[in-house]
């Protein structure tokens, strides 16, 4: 089959690969109908992730057709049409009896290496190192799906792939981001970042009750589509002080809840941006927080910061005086996929949103490599690219 590769930094080849063969009872191999290129891919184009390995296949935002089924796969038949979440999870262990499906304690083989680095290990991801299992992604015709049983979801055919393609990652990345809130009636909402998931992390405040919110970037595309698709108003940082708009635009106190969608690699104008990018190049931090320090200085006092933006290891700089003497909540982690693609799906079905107002290009999985170059310098006004494998 065809497979989009990672080779090195900057990379990416597409290249003939061996099909994916049912390795355990469990598994299911899914023909890929439609894929994505996804903000933290970039992550892994930029080098900024460890332990990939040239050849790796790429992607964790997939959909397709079952073709095959292990013995153990009862709820899954061959053509079935699934969406399938990025975490991999057993649906057995602590972790996803409690709903935690991204923290799987059995769905990492290298949980080794990530206890080295994390203290403990998180569920093993397609397409996303070896760090966190060396599992193929979806950037291909075909893939092998562990714990099939638990993780996709049939969806229905009335509704195309572009509707439900960001079932698998960033429509609950985002939904999370904003149910991480506990938003209430009137409350105003921040957020860093109007890529895909920041987008839709606006809508999903909207859904759940916010009465305003805010959305910070510099691109005039990605700030037009936040006001234009979510109804957001909108901060350009280049032009303006962060810190001092929010304070003008909430009456002096700052935002209820601030979701950080940026990062690792978030970009800042000036001096600190500087000094993030070189503490970063000489590897004494492996992030620019840039986003998150804003988000925490910016926060009324008693507020939450939500973190869905993607972070590797150690950052510097964190303003953690600013955390505990102003009372803030910080809550974060990788999206619980699994525990939201339900009633998500409902929302989509009864026509609450359609997730596919932030896709901006499609193209052939043979030109994925062009995908990453034009997304990673914000060509053509590119916010977000659909692949399709056949």
């Amino acid at each position: 089959m065809r497979a989009n590769c990672w080779i090195g930094k900057h990379d990416m080849r597409v290249q003939n690969v061996p099909d994916p063969k049912i390795l355990n009872d469990r598994d299911a191999i899914v023909r890929i109908t439609s894929t994505a290129i996804c903000g933290s891919d970039l992550h892994l184009y930029n080098g900024f992730i460890p332990t990939m390995e040239s050849g790796d296949i790429v992607g964790h935002e997939f959909m397709g057709e079952v073709i095959e089924t292990g013995r153990g796969v009862q709820n899954l038949q061959k053509g079935d049409r699934v969406v399938v979440p990025f975490p991999i999870a057993c649906g057995s262990c602590f972790s996803c009896q409690h709903g935690l499906f991204s923290v799987c304690e059995n769905s990492n083989p290298n949980a080794w290496m990530a206890e080295k680095m994390w203290g403990h290990s998180p569920a093993g991801l397609f397409g996303y190192s070896h760090l966190l299992g060396g599992y193929a992604g979806g950037h291909a015709e075909y893939a092998r799906v562990p714990f099939a049983d638990v993780g996709p979801i049939k969806v229905p055919e009335e509704l195309t792939d572009e509707q439900v393609l960001f079932l698998s990652d960033i429509f609950p990345t985002g939904y999370m981001g904003a149910e991480m809130c506990d938003i209430q009636p009137g409350d105003t909402i921040a957020v860093w970042g109007c890529g895909p998931v920041g987008l839709l992390a606006m809508k999903s405040a909207f859904l759940l009750g916010a009465e305003r919110v805010i959305a910070i970037d510099r691109f005039p595309e990605r700030l037009a589509m936040a006001r234009e698709k979510t109804g957001a108003e909108t901060i350009n940082y280049e032009e303006l002080s962060v810190h001092d708009a929010l304070k003008e635009m909430t009456g002096g106190r700052g935002p209820d809840a601030c979701i950080d969608a940026v990062g690792m690699e978030a970009h800042a104008p000036g001096a600190i941006g500087a000094y993030d990018r070189a503490k970063q190049a000489m590897m004494l931090e492996t992030g620019r927080p840039v986003a998150l320090r804003q988000a925490i200085m910016a926060c009324r006092n008693g507020g939450t910061v939500s973190v869905i933006g993607v972070y590797g290891g150690f950052i510097d700089k964190f303003p953690m005086g600013s955390v505990m003497n102003r009372s803030l909540k910080i809550r974060t982690g990788q999206c619980h996929v699994q525990r939201y693609m339900r009633p998500l799906l409902d929302r989509i079905q009864r026509g609450e949103i359609d997730p596919s107002f932030i896709i901006t290009h499609r193209m052939r999985l043979e030109d994925a490599p062009e995908g990453f170059a034009m997304f990673l310098k914000k060509q053509d006004d590119c916010i977000k690219i659909v692949l399709k494998p056949h």
